[in-house]
């Protein structure tokens, strides 16, 4: 673990994107160094094959009130059929199967359904017009609950990359991206193929089990096409390296690797890296600095050592890094 001040964590983020800062740690060397996130061009080279995620983050945070009075939130986690989502909802005790919820006074509506194992909820909307036009009108990006200012861009928490419609939360490594240092990247020789992973909550859940075989890791959406499957394929045959940005992007690859190889697929992974997993596809990594006894946390000691991460961690702390979401970013080589 490690000692983290609130006033570490950033509430709001740089501009532009890529003048976050840049902890670059070798694992070679075991050196550290501090630059700044345009500068991640420096250590990709000719030939190496750079990994995004492409999903896009929905509005899924929805105010509402019961029939009766009375507020409520249902937070959108993964679409489950045309008009179904699980979610999580509060106050919980107030929405039980067959509680309905009105949006937008009237303009969007749900019924609970039911409960999951998980102690979310199945609800079933009903909107006039279409329901993307209602989300987008009637939600709100899922900013974590430990950013406490407004976002005032609502583009801000996307990448620039993002394409497709389904996260509850940023793949959060990608928002240092601007378009002009990707064209860089390109222009520089390396290949950078988008995969997709619909990040869910669970991501970021602390671990709270004594012994983390007994964590139960969530699932989540993701899909490799078969044009990326060759690319990456490629990149490794050539010598070049496969750099993922963010965790999403590693466990995508993961997911979908066998034999050193990474197979063209799609469906739910619920994959649990910790130490002691052997990595098949990535060979360094692009991430933000996460919660203490996150899976994330234990997802990159499995890239590097546990406890060389932990010092890194006190490092930034000491240098004054912004940590989580709209934080600064860490190279793994």
């Amino acid at each position: 673990m490690y000692d983290l001040p609130e006033e570490r964590i950033a509430q709001t983020p740089v501009e532009p994107r890529d003048h976050s800062r840049l902890m670059v740690l070798h694992r070679d060397t075991h050196e550290i160094e501090h630059r700044h996130f345009y500068d991640v061009i420096d250590y990709l080279n000719p030939g190496d094959c750079m990994v995004i995620n492409e999903t896009k983050v929905i509005p899924a945070r929805l105010y509402g009130e019961r029939p009766t009075g009375g507020a409520c939130e249902v937070l959108l986690l993964k679409q489950v059929g045309p008009k179904k989502w699980e979610t999580l909802v509060r106050p919980g005790k107030k929405l039980r199967p067959g509680a309905e919820v009105i949006f937008g006074d009237g303009r969007l509506r749900c019924r609970v359904l039911e409960t999951t194992d998980a102690g979310g909820r199945i609800v079933e909307f009903e909107c006039e017009g279409t329901f993307e036009a209602a989300l987008d009108a009637l939600g709100e990006m899922p900013l974590p609950p430990y950013i406490h200012e407004k976002l005032q861009d609502r583009n801000r928490y996307q990448t620039v990359y993002a394409r497709q419609d389904g996260s509850a939360a940023a793949p959060t490594a990608g928002l240092h991206f601007t378009p002009e240092l990707l064209e860089r990247i390109r222009q520089k020789g390396i290949d950078i193929v988008p995969v997709l992973l619909h990040v869910g909550l669970g991501t970021f859940r602390p671990v709270k089990v004594e012994n983390i075989e007994d964590h139960e890791m969530h699932t989540e959406y993701f899909e490799v096409t078969e044009d990326a499957a060759r690319r990456i394929n490629a990149a490794r045959e050539r010598g070049g390296r496969v750099i993922a940005v963010g965790t999403t992007s590693v466990r995508t690859l993961e997911s979908a690797a066998e034999n050193g190889r990474v197979r063209a697929m799609r469906g739910d992974t619920n994959i649990f890296i910790k130490p002691g997993y052997q990595y098949q596809m990535v060979d360094a990594l692009i991430t933000n600095f996460h919660l203490p006894g996150s899976t994330l946390v234990m997802l990159v000691s499995a890239l590097y050592d546990r406890e060389r991460i932990l010092d890194a961690y006190r490092v930034a702390v000491k240098e004054q890094y912004r940590f989580f979401s709209f934080g600064d970013a860490m190279l793994i080589l």
